[in-house]
């Protein structure tokens, strides 16, 4: 059965700062106006956020990724949440393709917040009435919403994207324990082989990988990392240094949040053997700031699936991140 299109006059569509490009291409394809968003600053530097069509009785959808700057973007989202709730909304729906607090979910030093579960609660308070993310860094953050969420999956992003690609002699390898379960999901669907990396992690930047878990690398001529985030890219180079030990002569980087930051990219795209790097775009790159080592995906097609099923009480299961 064919899902039904979504009425333009049922919701109103809006971006925030972070990703309009994204949202702009989610719009489209769910047949909907992109509404403008007016955000601007007051002269002692608090934020000023207006909302450029009515949103009374409709159901709401803001696209919004908690990239760089993070907590200005965070802030706008719960001004952009608070005014749908306090203008007569039917429904408010946080599209946040990149929840960068996914990394802050548990209290492993003292004196510390759990920022995720913060954040979760704080998008409730502003009235977000669902959720809706792909690849939390760490899967209980799903737990902390205290509202529907959707935690999407990528994996078919780049399966599709690899659909044609000759995959023999091609090893998948996570690099820690904590991707490891994903990894797997991953590998089983293309048939290939998972390993993982026995990381320890030093500083926020600095790691040290012991050892690889899993099926033997050595002989295999290609590998595939497979991570859900990679920002000054410490883990995948100390990774692929195990990996061009062990043999490995071509490495395909893969991960769905390329946040990129302190020169990860650059890094990265400088080791000889690391012959493509694979994003999303959940993390808005500029033209002009990406390598030609660099391939960008759109998750576009996922999150507009996913909004139309739900928009017509259809499930969504397929589509999460457990799902396949």
């Amino acid at each position: 059965m064919k899902t039904p299109s979504i009425d333009p006059s049922e919701v109103r569509f809006f971006s925030g700062s972070s990703n309009p490009q994204l949202a702009g291409d989610i719009a489209t394809r769910l047949g909907v106006p992109l509404e403008e968003t007016h955000v601007s600053r007051f002269s002692n530097d608090n934020l000023y956020v207006q909302l450029g069509a009515s949103v009374r009785y409709r159901k709401v959808f803001i696209v919004q990724s908690l990239s760089q700057p993070v907590n200005d973007h965070l802030v706008e989202l719960l001004m952009m949440l608070d005014i749908a709730r306090s203008a007569s909304a039917a429904e408010a729906h946080a599209i946040i393709p990149y929840f960068s607090f996914a990394r802050s979910d548990k209290k492993d030093a003292p004196r510390i917040s759990i920022t995720a579960r913060l954040v979760a609660e704080l998008l409730k308070t502003a009235g977000a009435t669902h959720v809706m993310t792909i690849m939390l860094h760490s899967p209980q953050v799903h737990g902390f919403f205290d509202m529907p969420t959707d935690h999407l999956s990528s994996r078919r992003v780049f399966r599709d994207y690899l659909a044609d690609r000759d995959l023999s002699d091609t090893i998948v390898v996570s690099p820690d324990m904590g991707m490891a379960k994903s990894a797997a999901r991953f590998a089983r669907s293309l048939g290939l082989p998972v390993a993982a990396g026995n990381k320890e992690r030093v500083s926020d930047s600095e790691v040290r990988i012991g050892g690889l878990v899993g099926s033997t690398v050595h002989g295999h001529k290609r590998a595939l990392v497979y991570d859900d985030e990679i920002a000054t890219g410490g883990s995948i180079l100390e990774l692929s240094r195990l990996l061009v030990d062990e043999g490995v002569e071509d490495i395909l980087v893969i991960c769905t949040h390329g946040v990129f930051t302190r020169g990860g990219l650059d890094r990265l795209a400088a080791v000889p053997q690391i012959s493509e790097i694979v994003t999303t775009d959940t993390v808005h790159t500029p033209p002009e700031q990406r390598h030609p080592k660099l391939k960008v995906l759109s998750v576009a097609p996922a999150f507009a699936d996913a909004i139309r099923h739900n928009f017509s009480r259809e499930s969504i299961g397929d589509l999460f991140v457990y799902g396949e």
